[in-house]
């Protein structure tokens, strides 16, 4: 199908967009987009590929804007239940770590989970991750993490696996069995840290293979004050390294305990969060290849006045992505448009630079920058309408969906012509 028409087709086309380069959208004003058996074959303008391709199958956007799906890539988006209670307790005073040490926060939604049948933890799971794809994201990193046991968090990770297979938005899984201490292990970090490495990372490896052909999945570690220590942390990446697995890391959210520079020396897909992020820690991303993702939905859940340093890490010459982070306890939101407006507003970021961080650098913090992200030649053929003609509505609007057509492997969703 040729698209044509469109007031402006966004290509995001080069590659992950380092530093000041980020922004550029490869704009395309009165654009075109050909694609093929899912696959983009060309872009450019309506003009040229109208007399180009005259026999091929049309489609005219009407003035409306195209872009990249958007690319989630860090998401906790599998869970059962609620924390509205925990909501309550912050806005009377009480600190996130305070109600994690009190057995809330994590512990409480690993309860919930643990409980929960495999139908249910799915049914759950299965509405947001329908709403995130009607709001323009086409594909999503997905965690693990709310189990903190063996047979939960293969719960957890089969629910993912199935969903990949049911739902049209692609789903890339992280294992995130570090990321809180379980109540049996009260006390015990080390002790617990020790477990996952000889024990659960090991039977991790070989349940996944025996359930998928499919790469093994990102292991992501949560390294924070009362969590996971710098040591910890090391040892469990570490571990994961050594089985095979590719690697991710939950950094500086509320302390700098250098997860940055770890994930940067271990050659880590991302490190995310990276609110109080040293200058040391922002040189060391900026000079590897592991992105920085910017969480701009948790500080603004949790009500906090600061956020990811963007321009500090954009000065340092490194890759930025932006998520959603979408979770129970802290950012509980389904929509990239909105981590989109935070992060022009917070993070201090143009639309333009925010449009490239949540879609080819986020792909590029997922490892699957080749496939998606970008309107080019060879990609896969998911692109999003606006029904706006200025992309600049992202970031400007909030609160509502300026999605109003979704393209995933080149079929159509949500288009009211059917």
């Amino acid at each position: 199908m040729l698209i044509h028409s469109a007031s402006q087709v966004l290509t995001l086309a080069g590659g992950p967009q380092r530093g000041e380069k980020l922004g550029d959208l490869g704009l395309i004003p009165d654009g075109a987009v050909l694609f093929r058996a899912g696959e983009i074959l060309d872009a450019g303008p309506s003009r040229e590929l109208t007399k180009k391709y005259p026999s091929e199958e049309k489609w005219n956007a009407r003035g409306r804007v195209i872009l990249p799906g958007f690319v989630d890539p860090h998401t906790h988006v599998v869970w059962a239940g609620d924390r509205a209670e925990e909501f309550e307790n912050r806005l009377a005073g009480r600190s996130y770590l305070e109600i994690l040490e009190a057995g809330g926060g994590i512990l409480s939604t690993v309860r919930a989970t643990r409980q929960a049948s495999l139908e249910s933890l799915k049914e759950q799971t299965r509405f947001r991750v329908q709403t995130m794809f009607a709001h323009g994201t086409t594909t999503l990193e997905a965690k693990s993490g709310y189990g903190l046991d063996e047979t939960t968090e293969h719960k957890m990770l089969q629910v993912l696996l199935e969903l990949d297979e049911e739902e049209a938005p692609d789903l890339v899984i992280t294992y995130l069995g570090a990321h809180a201490v379980p109540p049996e292990f009260s006390g015990d970090t080390a002790g617990y840290t020790a477990h996952l490495c000889n024990a659960l990372l090991p039977a991790l490896a070989g349940w996944w293979s025996a359930q998928t052909s499919r790469p093994l999945p990102f292991v992501d570690v949560f390294c924070e004050r009362g969590v996971f220590d710098l040591g910890q942390s090391r040892q469990i990446l570490e571990k994961a390294i050594s089985l095979g697995f590719p690697t991710k890391i939950h950094a500086d959210e509320f302390e700098n305990l250098g997860g940055a520079s770890l994930a940067a020396e271990l050659g880590a897909a991302s490190a995310d969060h990276l609110v109080v992020t040293s200058d040391e820690d922002i040189w060391a991303l900026g000079n590897s290849e592991t992105v920085a993702v910017g969480l701009p939905c948790t500080p603004f859940g949790l009500g906090e006045p600061d956020y990811t340093p963007a321009k500090k890490i954009l000065a340092a010459d490194g890759i930025l992505a932006i998520a959603t982070d979408i979770n129970p306890g802290t950012a509980w939101c389904e929509t990239m448009q909105f981590a989109i407006a935070l992060a022009c507003r917070y993070m201090k970021l143009t639309p333009a630079q925010a449009i490239a961080a949540a879609t080819i650098n986020a792909a590029a913090a997922i490892g699957w920058e080749d496939r998606i992200g970008s309107i080019e030649p060879g990609k896969q053929a998911d692109l999003i309408v606006l029904n706006v003609p200025d992309y600049r509505q992202l970031g400007y609007r909030f609160g509502i969906n300026l999605v109003e057509i979704v393209i995933k492997n080149g079929k159509f969703y949500f288009d009211e012509e059917g």
